[in-house]
């Protein structure tokens, strides 16, 4: 639960909130979690891979425009 829950979807929010020098480590290291999420979910043929898949790319477009967000900041 940890891994699915907690570091995809909450450690890039509060790398919003402490700013761009912890978000942009926090933001890539939920990016590999949500990646390794999708291939478990595919690896062990879970009946709802689709949907889940569906879910984890949502996730992963909204870490993506944070981070983009973060660097933006960071070069400004």
């Amino acid at each position: 639960m940890f891994t699915y829950m907690f570091l995809p979807i909450v450690t890039p929010a509060l790398g919003a909130v402490v700013g761009p020098v912890i978000g942009i480590p926090l933001a890539l290291v939920a990016l590999v979690f949500d990646v390794k999420g999708i291939r478990t979910f595919w690896w062990v043929d879970h009946p709802q891979r689709w949907l889940m898949t569906l879910v984890y790319v949502i996730v992963m477009g909204w870490i993506v425009y944070l981070l983009g967000r973060d660097i933006a900041q960071v070069f400004a």
